[in-house]
């Protein structure tokens, strides 16, 4: 039986937008109003004009699982990413698909393995404390920036262990050269032009390799618990390897995905923590509890840290949107997508949809709790780790990352956010605030013990 697809909708005219650019602009001002716009006007499955293409949106759980479970093969990831990463970020695992993937992959997940995560757990805790002693405590404390400085240097410990011939000015060439690659996902001009976002990527990915390969012998000749000496090492029982190329590649990608993405969702922890300090002084009591360098197990078991985690991932997904390129004709939601088509998913509309959360713009940690569990809504309804066979492979890393840098920062600070307070995002590449998220952070003194002198005969 043949099932009859619809063409997908034309948009207005009003919603084309700009010659050119198209709704780029609409994008970058504010995405979730844009996502907002289709899907009241046209549903899951849209079009949206952009650099020129006629791009095709894909909103709402069920959209976006059928795109991520890629039935038929016809979403591919690479041409997609290429198109706005691609020369600097190259050969990393989200952009090769299929069985080329699942080859890369599959030796990959023995970097991310329980006995591993454990590892990486307890050599986070000493890197976040030293990384934290650094800080200065003000009401006007930035914390975006130096949350992105602190994991950086985590990842520079944990995934190389140590940058030993590399000092912090040449540390900060490296975080500007990541900066540099992942905003080139914005740029206009796309070629090898100075000055341009793309010119300033082409320039970053040089630093990156340069600092890669330079320690690439050692690790080579030295078997360690960081994740670039387990990559240069890792063999499936195949015999499976990873060579030269293959691991400054997956390197590259790997530290990018994990300090940029793991910055944005501590420093929406902080910001709503700060507004909310009911639930500062909840998690901090759990905290509190456990010593200054807890086990893996531990910080599992960190239950509030977790429900604020998971809604601040809700509420600042660190990807706001996943990209994807048609390799054959298919269909979604019984709409036609014809082969060569731009895809774009818009995961985080998803989270802020009423028809699957309870007033979704509020913060309220408790609905990820055992007795609500709103995010069971759809098996897609929370997907801050996209989906499918390219899913996050870092996820439980990055959580153990975040809920080290909490537990570190609730032992040690108190802090606190204007109320009224709204970020300012941008959105030129992956979210991030603009003002750079300030606080009023200060030292968390005890109460002090005092001595009762008071004689009874």
């Amino acid at each position: 039986m043949t099932t009859t697809v619809r063409p997908i909708p034309d948009v207005r005219r009003e919603d084309k937008g700009l010659p050119v650019i198209g709704r780029l602009l609409d994008y970058l001002k504010d995405p979730v109003a844009l996502m907002e716009r289709q899907w009241t006007a046209y549903g899951p499955v849209s079009r949206l004009p952009v650099f020129g293409a006629k791009a095709v949106l894909l909103l709402g759980p069920d959209a976006c699982e059928e795109a991520f479970r890629n039935k038929d093969k016809a979403f591919a990831n690479g041409p997609a990413w290429t198109r706005l990463v691609g020369p600097f970020f190259t050969r990393g695992l989200m952009l090769i698909d299929f069985e080329e993937h699942h080859g890369h992959r599959r030796i990959m997940q023995e970097a991310f393995t329980r006995d591993r995560l454990e590892s990486y757990a307890e050599s986070m805790g000493p890197a976040i404390e030293r990384g934290l002693a650094a800080w200065q405590p003000q009401q006007d404390f930035r914390a975006y920036p130096a949350l992105k400085q602190l994991t950086l240097d985590i990842a520079a410990d944990i995934f190389m262990g140590g940058a030993e011939d590399h000092g912090p000015e040449e540390m900060d060439r490296i975080n500007q050269a990541f900066i540099a690659c992942v905003q080139a996902a914005s740029g206009v001009v796309r070629g090898r032009v100075p000055f341009t976002r793309w010119g300033k990527a082409y320039a970053g990915r040089a630093v990156l390799e340069d600092f890669l390969r330079h320690y690439l012998p050692a690790r080579r000749a030295t078997r360690t618990s960081d994740i670039f000496s387990v990559l240069c090492h890792i063999e499936t029982p195949e015999g499976e390897r990873f060579g030269d190329d293959d691991v400054v590649n997956h390197m590259i990608f790997l530290m990018m995905a994990a300090h940029d993405t793991s910055t944005i969702t501590v420093s929406t922890m902080l910001q709503y923590l700060g507004q909310h300090p009911e639930w500062q002084e909840r998690c901090r009591r759990e905290s509190q509890a456990l010593g200054p360098h807890p086990t893996l197990a531990e910080l599992e078991g960190l239950e509030s840290v977790d429900l604020v985690m998971k809604e601040c991932l809700r509420l600042v997904a660190p990807v706001t949107i996943l990209v994807r390129k048609t390799v054959k004709d298919t269909s979604v939601q019984g709409v036609a997508i014809p082969k060569d088509s731009d895809v774009i998913v818009g995961v985080q509309y998803s989270h802020l949809m009423e028809e699957h959360w309870t007033d979704p713009r509020s913060f309220d940690p408790e609905r990820f709790s055992a007795e609500r569990r709103e995010d069971k809504s759809h098996r897609y309804a929370w997907e801050p780790f996209g989906g499918g066979v390219h899913k996050c492979i870092g996820l439980y890393f990055a959580g153990a990352e975040i809920k080290t840098i909490l537990h570190q920062l609730l032992r040690g600070y108190r802090w606190s956010v204007d109320p009224s307070y709204v970020v300012p995002m941008d959105y030129h590449s992956l979210p991030f605030p603009k003002d750079g998220q300030p606080i009023d952070l200060r030292p968390l003194v005890e109460d002090p013990v005092v001595e009762d002198h008071t004689c009874v005969e």
